[in-house]
């Protein structure tokens, strides 16, 4: 999967939405996910809020190459953080489509500056197989009939 494989499902979906054959399996809509994937994609540029114990980093850091490639489990959270992440408040289909395409378009042309807070440096390439195992996780909460 690509960046823009990832921007062309997201096509799709909104003309399911729009068509009315979307329907959300998880908690949240179509809109929070995107915008939570695309806050998380600027995260990358931006720098993250949190700030893991050096524990959780050294704990973390071997698993490396599993967050990179493999598929991410649902039902993760991070602790001490209300409702086990960041960026899941309310936002429209039209808002989370716009943060979406304008943050994965930013991460596909330009190469992320911030560290990651558990890896540390990332290549471009890292930065893209983790967003993108991300969005494989949430956007499969959206079904189209």
């Amino acid at each position: 999967m690509t960046i823009d494989d990832a921007l062309g499902d997201v096509g799709a979906i909104e003309n399911a939405e729009r068509a009315g054959r979307a329907r959300c399996v998880g908690n949240w809509s179509t809109g929070q996910i995107l915008n939570h994937l695309a806050t998380w994609a600027d995260y990358s540029f931006d720098g993250m809020p949190l700030h893991p114990p050096f524990i959780i980093r050294l704990m973390l850091r071997p698993m490396k190459g599993r967050f990179l490639y493999k598929k991410m489990r649902a039902g993760g959270s991070i602790p001490k953080v209300p409702g086990g992440t960041l960026a899941i408040g309310p936002a429209s289909l039209e808002d989370g489509l716009a943060h979406f395409r304008k943050s994965f378009a930013r991460l596909r042309d330009q190469t992320p500056t911030a560290p990651h807070v558990i890896f540390g440096r990332l290549t471009h390439d890292q930065w893209i197989n983790m967003h993108l195992r991300h969005a494989e996780l949430h956007l499969s909460f959206v079904r189209m009939d």
